[in-house]
């Protein structure tokens, strides 16, 4: 029998890709990830997020060697974005004010008279 040690257990295999720092990164983007959606969903009624985070490796055995080349691919929603609401005016100039009702705030302005007023 052989005094080679071997490695059959895939948490330890990926603990040891990279010297351990694929590891440490996957870590991190688990958490980050998670940071993310939760903050997305915060001040929402009912809200969902949803993200994915996939650990890809490719295997090449060359010579009796095993070469692993792992990648990590991250997936974020798009932050949600508010909606702005506008008038469009005849001449396609936008205005945050409805063209059929007058601006109470804009400032003194001169009265009209009743045309059944005398002068």
């Amino acid at each position: 029998m052989s005094s080679f040690t071997r490695i059959r257990d895939a948490q330890t295999i990926i603990g040891m890709l990279e010297r351990g720092e694929l590891n440490a990164e996957l870590s991190r983007e688990i958490t980050a990830l998670a940071a993310y959606l939760k903050a997305s969903t915060e001040g929402r009624k009912k809200a969902k997020a949803k993200g994915s985070l996939t650990l890809k490796l490719d295997f090449l055995v060359e010579d009796g060697t095993m070469i692993i080349s792992p990648d990590i691919t991250v997936k974020k929603p798009k932050a949600p974005r508010a909606d702005s609401i506008f008038w469009v005016l005849d001449d396609g100039a936008l205005s945050t004010q409805h063209p059929l009702q007058d601006d109470m705030f804009a400032g003194p302005r001169e009265a009209r008279r009743p045309e059944s007023m005398p002068s």
